[in-house]
């Protein structure tokens, strides 16, 4: 996942960190509903993957989500990949690694978790999740606070996974997810545009002539 931020208190908290602990509870609560209430976000997104066999990946983008199952990241840095989610079907096309195919997955499988990630893991987070504070830091100038999420049941995607909300107006801004292989993927959001109407053409893949169509 994711929205806008406020100006940090360099000066009082910025070398010391020196808040107190919040309520994550409280702070996923909120986020959830905010979350839920929206009908569609629009944001810039930065990518950064660490993978201790293969290095560290960036990438660059936007992404446009719609509901729970409706999701774009369109990337422009590697320019033209592209994950969609139609409601219906994942569809993962990277001809900047892999060209002339596009993989096909039911959606309800969550293979490509990245997209939809945020929505899942704050539908009923406190039912879910043990929550943990973490910490109050700075994003993009704003005060946000991280809230850490482990799975009440094993989660075949990732063990924890760790949000920084705006303390203003309650959304996701960073998402941190430490997956079972090793793998940590952080996904920051800026730029946010909240409710923008969205054409369901948005949402729509068009297999590229001569590109290669893999059923997973």
């Amino acid at each position: 996942m994711t929205r806008l931020f406020s100006a940090f208190l360099i000066a009082a908290f910025g070398a010391t960190g020196a808040l107190p602990a919040q309520d994550p509870a409280s702070i996923a609560g909120r986020a959830s509903r905010l979350y839920r209430n929206l009908s569609s976000l629009r944001a810039d997104f930065h990518q950064v993957i660490e993978d201790r066999m293969i290095g560290t990946h960036e990438s660059r983008g936007e992404l446009i989500q719609s509901g729970g199952a409706k999701l774009l990241m369109r990337f422009s840095d590697p320019k033209g990949d592209m994950i969609v989610l139609d409601g219906t079907h994942v569809w993962l096309y990277v001809p900047s690694t892999t060209p002339g195919q596009v993989i096909r997955m039911n959606i309800q499988h969550d293979p490509v978790y990245g997209p939809n990630v945020l929505a899942r893991i704050l539908d009923r987070p406190a039912d879910r999740y043990q929550l943990e504070w973490l910490e109050t830091t700075t994003i993009g100038g704003m005060v946000t606070d991280a809230v850490i999420f482990t799975p009440n049941v094993a989660d075949p995607l990732f063990r924890k996974a760790t949000i920084w909300f705006d303390r203003e107006d309650g959304l996701p801004r960073r998402l941190q997810l430490d997956e079972l292989t090793g793998v940590r993927r952080t996904l920051d959001l800026s730029r946010l545009r909240l409710n923008v109407a969205t054409d369901e053409r948005t949402f729509r893949f068009d297999v590229p002539s001569g590109v290669r169509v893999v059923v997973q």
